[in-house]
């Protein structure tokens, strides 16, 4: 292995760049929505807006660990995204159950529907990305 490919970051390379400019997207769309929901529709669903900003949060931590790609960066990705896949599950599933606690879709609500089911499999791609790009390199 050349010292070149010894320092690469895992995201460096083409669909690692797509994989944070997507979760770049999704961290913009999901604050600016659950900013709006907050603001305007609070009291309709306070708990559904709530989760939406905490996925707001986590799709911006799991930007920002991405595009970082050093070791520490590699284990926060991992963390985030393995509790953005369980919060897109478990809130998707309850939304099913009680829609009634989701009258407006939010990020993670019925698995993202609103959002083209992206949420549901942005996850398990991030995921599946960084078991692939392996640990990050030696620092």
């Amino acid at each position: 292995m050349d010292d070149d490919t010894a320092t690469r970051r895992p995201t460096g390379s083409g669909f690692g760049r797509v994989l944070v400019a997507v979760y770049a997207l999704f961290a913009l769309a999901a604050t600016g929505r659950s900013i709006l929901q907050i603001t305007e529709y609070f009291d309709r669903a306070p708990l559904a807006y709530v989760l939406s900003a905490l996925a707001a949060v986590i799709y911006i931590v799991a930007t920002i660990a991405l595009a970082r790609g050093d070791r520490t960066s590699v284990r926060v990705a991992r963390v985030t995204i393995t509790t953005e896949l369980i919060g897109v599950l478990v809130v998707g599933l309850w939304s099913l159950l009680d829609s009634s606690a989701f009258p407006d879709k939010t990020v993670w609500s019925h698995f993202g529907q609103g959002y083209g089911f992206v949420p549901l499999v942005l996850p398990v791609v991030g995921l599946w990305w960084l078991r692939r790009t392996g640990a990050a390199p030696a620092d």
